[in-house]
């Protein structure tokens, strides 16, 4: 089973700048897909960035432009860089692997970690 360990969140002001990582750690696994997701309050999770091992990104709409996700596969961690934050993005951000092991295919969920914008 992979273990997911989330660092970076806090509050910021309107306008400012974090950085999230997660780290997997675990039996031998091979990562598919590594992704960020959050969830406001009184609403879904959803989800915000994914990244391949090849490097492939993909991007919600509403982070296009402002937030970066990117992975370091020596590590199995993976950053996201978030800039020009507004109040919409505050949530509880999770970390998320889409990963393979000798059993199977399965996910992991990290416990979150708490993003609040305001001044």
């Amino acid at each position: 089973q992979v273990q997911l360990v989330e660092s970076g969140g806090g509050l910021v002001q309107p306008g400012g700048s974090l950085r999230l990582s997660c780290a997997a750690s675990g039996s031998i696994f091979v990562i598919n897909v590594m992704g960020w997701y959050r969830q406001a309050p009184g609403k879904e999770r959803e989800l915000v960035a994914t990244i391949t091992p090849g490097g492939n990104t993909a991007y919600a709409d509403s982070v296009k432009g402002r937030f970066t996700i990117s992975g370091d596969n020596a590590k199995n961690t993976v950053y996201l860089q978030m800039n020009s934050l507004g109040p919409e993005d505050t949530a509880v951000y999770y970390c998320n692997a889409d990963y393979s092991d000798y059993e199977g295919r399965f996910g992991s969920w990290g416990q979150g970690t708490q993003v609040t914008v305001s001044s």
